[in-house]
Formats: C-alpha cells, structure tokens, sequence
C-alpha cells in the first residue's frame, strides 16, 4: 500500500497541512508572548496601585490624627488662626513688618482726621461808607466759622 492513491491528493495535503500548523504556532506563540507582557503589566500596575493605597491611608490617619488634635487642642487652634487666617485677639497690638527682598518698603496707613467743613467768606463785602447794599445769598455765617486756621 502506497501512501497516494491514483490522483495524488495525499502529497498535496501534507504541505497544507505543515503551513496550517506552523501559522498556528506563530499566532499561539505571538498570543502568548502579548499575554505575558500584559499580565506583566498588570503586576506592575497592581504593585503601584498597593502604594497609592498604602501612602493614601497613611494620609488619611495624619488627617484624623490633625483633626483630634485640633478638636481637643484650643492652642493649636489660635496658633493656626493666627499665623494662616491673620486673626488677632481683641487688644492685640499689630505692627506690620516690612517683608525681606522687597527694595522699597510700603507707605505706613494714614487714615486722616475728618475737618469740619468750613463756609467760604464772600467773594465781596461792601466797605464802610460806600453807601451800596449787597445781599449774600445763603444764610449768615456765625463769626467763629469764618475764622481761618
């Protein structure tokens, strides 16, 4: 018994049949080489992942911990109203330093004294003797306010 029969259809069969089989083995080779580098991939992210965690509870148990104290600790309370918010207590004098590095340090405040108004003296008084009357309009100054300082 021959490995053919009449037409020849066995031969042709075993090159199309290695081909199938080594494409196969490339594509299943390919797949594996990808799927190792995914799960590497993924060991990476899940390794970066368990130190966010870590470092964000660690965080958490800072803030819990600042939390209490602030809750229990009026001191630390002030200090920080004091030195973040710029609150002073009642009686507290406040002097404003100049800061360092500026080369011209900013004018002092001057809140000025409000000056009583004071009415104008007319324009033209009529001299004595001249025999002219003049009306000023408006009301009579009082002596005192026509003073000038």
């Amino acid at each position: 018994m021959s490995s053919t029969d009449g037409s020849g259809r066995t031969s042709s069969f075993r090159p199309v049949l290695g081909a199938s089989v080594l494409l196969f083995l490339a594509v299943l080779g390919i797949t594996g080489v990808k799927s190792s580098h995914d799960l590497e991939s993924s060991r990476q992210r899940k390794l970066l992942l368990e130190t966010r965690i870590h470092a964000t509870e660690t965080e958490i148990d800072r803030l819990r911990n600042r939390i209490e104290r602030l809750r229990s600790d009026p001191g630390l309370l002030e200090r920080l109203a004091r030195e973040d918010l710029g609150m002073v207590r009642p009686g507290d004098v406040v002097i404003e330093l100049p800061i360092e590095g500026s080369e011209k340090a900013p004018p002092p405040r001057v809140t000025p004294t409000p000056v009583p108004l004071v009415p104008a003296p007319p324009a033209f008084l009529p001299q004595a003797g001249e025999g002219s009357t003049v009306k000023a309009s408006g009301p009579p100054a009082a002596p005192d306010a026509l003073a000038h300082p």
